[in-house]
């Protein structure tokens, strides 16, 4: 499973200290089938905890997710920030969940080369 952030989760996630080993955490959970909110095509909202405290009181993220193959973080929010994404929004991301997985591996090696997408390893950046 490859995962990768957007470049604006990239800042989201650094400036809410969420680090790669959470976002992996969220992936694991995924394919174990604790899946927070799966709004189809390819796209589930993640409660991700805030760090020292539970996932209540957390942040909910937007993955595009593929089973046993990619998923991207492309969104997040706090709860206390936002209540939930809105209709255009959740038909915006399934057009674009069929856009990014439709990607050719070249094209997204070129999206990863010019930062549009971030793998996620072990490390925090």
């Amino acid at each position: 499973m490859r995962i990768f952030k957007s470049k604006w989760f990239v800042k989201f996630a650094l400036k809410q200290n969420i680090s790669n080993t959470a976002l992996r955490q969220a992936i694991e959970d995924i394919e174990a089938g604790n899946i927070d909110a799966d709004l189809g095509g390819g796209v589930i909202k993640q409660r991700i905890a805030r760090p020292g405290k539970g996932k209540s009181s957390g942040y909910r993220t937007i993955i595009l997710y593929k089973q046993s193959d990619k998923a991207f973080f492309v969104y997040g929010f706090a709860k206390n920030d936002q209540d939930n994404i809105s209709q255009q929004e959740e038909k915006d991301l399934k057009d674009l969940a069929k856009e990014i997985f439709a990607l050719s591996e070249d094209k997204l090696a070129e999206l990863i080369k010019t930062r549009v997408y971030r793998e996620v390893y072990d490390e925090q950046e």
